[in-house]
């Protein structure tokens, strides 16, 4: 091969290489940054949901938590409670050993049978109070309609108006609530003129002071 053959042929390799398509500068980088943010955009959307999930957990939990609780109120409110008709039903057998009571130390009975009676009535009392059952404490106090119902009215001179002054019948708190009112017999400001007659009553009743 002469010289002017291998200069040819040197020339055509170069052309050659001259016609092969080059890489553009820059477009790798270009192409790494793309999916980086595309990566960064769905971590964070995937972070957001976890987040939202998260959130939404803790209040079924706390729903849930409180739902229990009202459900453990409420059936303790049921057994506690459910059992009210019998122990109302009890109440008037107290009413009659107190009554016996009475009657046994007005007639003078033996007082053995005196004591047998104040015995049961004590060891009635005493069921009742395991049971959440107290006497409402009335005598003395300023009528209040969420626990008296007044019977009569009478005036006096020697207490203040609206106070009881006699418990015809006891009245009972079951727990907090009231498992029947005491029945009562309340005082009211004497008439400025006058007297009242023997037996004559007052049918309204007594006003709560504030």
């Amino acid at each position: 091969m002469n010289e002017n053959q291998e200069n040819m042929s040197e020339i055509n390799n170069q052309e050659s290489q001259n016609l092969q398509p080059q890489p553009e500068i820059g477009t790798g980088a270009a192409e790494d940054a793309g999916k980086e943010q595309d990566l960064a955009s769905r971590l964070a959307e995937s972070e957001k949901q976890v987040e939202y999930y998260k959130d939404l957990l803790l209040r079924k939990v706390a729903d849930f938590d409180n739902f229990k609780k009202r459900a453990e109120n409420e059936l303790a409110s049921i057994v506690r409670y459910g059992k009210t008709d019998v122990l109302q039903s009890l109440l008037p057998v107290v009413d009659d050993f107190e009554r016996s009571l009475k009657l046994s130390k007005d007639t003078r009975e033996s007082e053995a049978f005196a004591k047998g009676v104040e015995l049961i009535y004590q060891k009635l009392l005493k069921f009742l109070d395991t049971q959440g059952i107290k006497q409402i404490d009335s005598l003395g106090k300023e009528f209040d309609v969420h626990y008296h119902d007044a019977l009569l009215q009478i005036p006096r001179n020697d207490v203040p108006p609206h106070m009881v002054i006699e418990v015809v019948e006891k009245g009972y708190m079951l727990d907090d609530r009231v498992l029947r009112h005491a029945k009562v017999i309340v005082s009211t400001t004497p008439p400025e003129s006058g007297g009242i007659e023997s037996g004559s009553t007052a049918p309204s009743t007594p006003k709560q002071e504030n």
